[in-house]
């Protein structure tokens, strides 16, 4: 059973920043990809940032050049850096891990940015 812990969420300004961890219960290179996904009530899960074995990242292309993920191998971890957060970034974060036709969720963080 793979088990993936986000932390790191909270209430922060607009224009401020704020880094969120996901340590995964394996080592993060047992999966295919890792990623961050948010959500907001009434709408879907989407994809903020993916990074994939091999290192290839991509964002969506409403956080690209203001939110950072990277991966720590040793601490099992994967990270999203936000900078110069807006309102609409507010909504509970996930982290995700997919290998083979699964896929694992965390319990989620709350981001909350206000104006």
């Amino acid at each position: 059973q793979v088990q993936l812990v986000e932390s790191g969420g909270g209430l922060v300004q607009a224009g401020g920043s704020l880094r969120l961890s996901c340590v995964a219960s394996r080592s993060i290179f047992s999966f295919n990809s890792m990623g961050w996904f948010r959500q907001v009530p009434g709408k879907q899960r989407e994809l903020v940032a993916g990074i994939a074995r091999g290192g290839f990242t991509n964002y969506a292309d409403s956080v690209q050049g203001r939110f950072i993920i990277s991966r720590d191998r040793a601490k099992n971890a994967v990270y999203l850096q936000m900078n110069s957060l807006k309102p609409e970034d507010t909504a509970v974060y996930y982290c995700n891990a997919g290998v083979s036709i699964y896929d694992y969720w965390g319990q989620g963080t709350q981001v909350t940015v206000s104006s």
